[in-house]
């Protein structure tokens, strides 16, 4: 963890901090929240590894001297070998190259990712194993036990180890500012772990974010669950989230304890020394192996564990669900035309109307003139169907000024060999432009081959643009 937090800063942020309880909004969505076992013996393991690669080189794991590369090597050919995609991204610092390890579980739907990091750079005095060997070990052995576990996950997991944390939060600044904005789009949530096996731990669960409090709430949920207490904190800015959080990301996290001194009411509830830090080596040459409370860090990566397997399911709200398929080719347009029947020149990647990901979209009308335009695509239901669902995402903009009246339309429909069914109609009047989902459900057409078709049409003056992408035919 980065920079020092007054003791006193610390004493406002738990005052203003609350026991938690239950009631999440995972704990009240489904009638069964996984929470993994994760293994603190692979995760220790993974820390003795840190210590031996700090101590073959210089004592520490600092970014741009031998130790740091090492590491992040070590955590990429792990990743690489239980099956994750992963990148190891390089840029400079004053003190020399460092690197991000991103690893990416190379299923579930890329248009929502859930994402958590862990700094993995010490600081020169030290081999960092509590701060950030700590955080960055319980990652890598949650997400081995995931990819290990046979889950099919609904949604994208993305994993990062970054670099250069002390040195002003380098790592995550330099991915996130790097990650194209359609990218950053994606990103449902960002959990962060900063020091989670403190030797004389407090249970701090990061309250600084807003957008992020429902997975605030479901890690404290979580811990209540299992009969430990929390107190809210906000970090100020001292970590990985900070750069997530301020492009409007949900963010969450866990936090053991730096250089504040634990007060006695923390040590009735936690156990403890009160009177002194919860890691009184931080940042200095005694934070080795030896430096951890090892119950601290298995509570943490079960709490890990926890998030991970239940937002990795998720619904937020489009894509197929686990084990489901989309019947419809080239769904999002990045082939051009292929498979697709209609108009020419609708399916386009012209740069003047945005996709929501790739590059090609269909942009429907904008012509200022009347006309009408159309694409569809030939598609079968199995007979054997139990649920059928067409979705899609569009966005609309207009040059029409009333409020009142449509002048220009597209129609969402299924042509069932002489019958056509129109399940909605968009207008001028519902401009949006912020794409937005749009589901329908398909089952009555079970057992028939149909068309999906979607039809523009424009009035004489003024344009509006229907720009449709990331369409679906998904049964089980």
């Amino acid at each position: 963890m980065r920079r020092s937090l007054s003791a006193a800063a610390l004493g406002v942020a738990l005052a203003a901090g609350a026991l938690v309880v239950p009631g999440s909004s995972l704990a009240t969505a489904t009638a069964a929240v996984v929470s993994p076992d994760i293994s603190v013996t692979n995760t220790k393991a993974h820390l003795d590894q840190l210590q031996t690669i700090a101590t073959n080189n210089g004592g520490n794991r600092y970014t741009g001297r031998p130790g740091y590369k090492a590491s992040a090597d070590w955590v990429k050919a792990k990743l690489d070998a239980a099956g994750y995609t992963t990148t190891l991204q390089q840029f400079s610092t004053s003190a020399g190259t460092s690197y991000n390890v991103i690893a990416e579980w190379p299923y579930g739907d890329a248009n929502h990712v859930v994402m958590a990091g862990s700094h993995l750079d010490s600081v020169s005095s030290g081999p960092g194993i509590n701060d950030n060997g700590s955080g960055s070990a319980g990652n890598l052995e949650v997400a081995l036990a995931y990819a290990a576990s046979g889950q099919t996950p609904r949604n994208r997991l993305r994993f990062g180890f970054w670099g250069a944390e002390e040195l002003g939060l380098l790592g995550s600044k330099y991915y996130v500012n790097n990650l194209p904005a359609a990218e950053r789009d994606k990103v449902e949530l960002y959990l962060n772990f900063d020091m989670i096996a403190s030797p004389n731990p407090g249970y701090f669960v990061y309250d600084d974010n807003p957008a992020g409090n429902g997975a605030r709430d479901d890690l404290t949920a979580y811990f209540t669950s299992k009969n430990i207490q929390t107190e809210y904190i906000d970090v100020q800015g001292r970590s990985d989230h900070a750069a997530f959080r301020s492009l409007g990301i949900p963010t969450a996290g866990t936090f053991s304890g730096a250089e504040g001194t634990k007060t006695s009411a923390q040590a009735a509830k936690w156990g403890g020394t009160a009177g002194a830090a919860y890691d009184a080596c931080y940042h200095r040459s005694c934070d080795t192996i030896n430096n951890l409370d090892l119950t601290s860090l298995d509570r943490q990566i079960d709490a890990i564990g926890h998030m991970i397997w239940n937002y990795a399911q998720k619904d937020y709200g489009s894509g197929p669900p686990p084990g489901g398929s989309n019947l419809l080719a080239n769904p999002g347009f990045e082939s051009g035309a292929v498979n697709w029947t209609g108009t020419s020149g609708v399916i386009t990647n012209s740069s003047s109307k945005p996709a929501r990901t790739g590059s090609y979209k269909a942009w429907l009308q904008g012509n200022g003139r009347t006309s009408t335009e159309n694409i569809g695509q030939s598609v079968a239901i199995p007979a054997a169907a139990t649920a059928a669902t067409l979705s899609f995402w569009i966005r609309i903009d207009t040059a029409e000024t009333t409020s009142s009246t449509v002048y220009d339309t597209l129609k969402v429909q299924v042509v069932d060999g002489g019958t056509t069914t129109t399940l909605a109609t968009y207008s001028n009047l519902n401009k949006n432009t912020t794409y937005t989902e749009k589901t329908f459900n398909l089952l009555a057409y079970k057992g028939k081959t149909v068309t999906v078709k979607f039809l523009g049409a424009e009035d004489s003056s003024l344009q509006t643009s229907f720009v449709v992408d990331d369409t679906a035919v998904t049964v089980p």
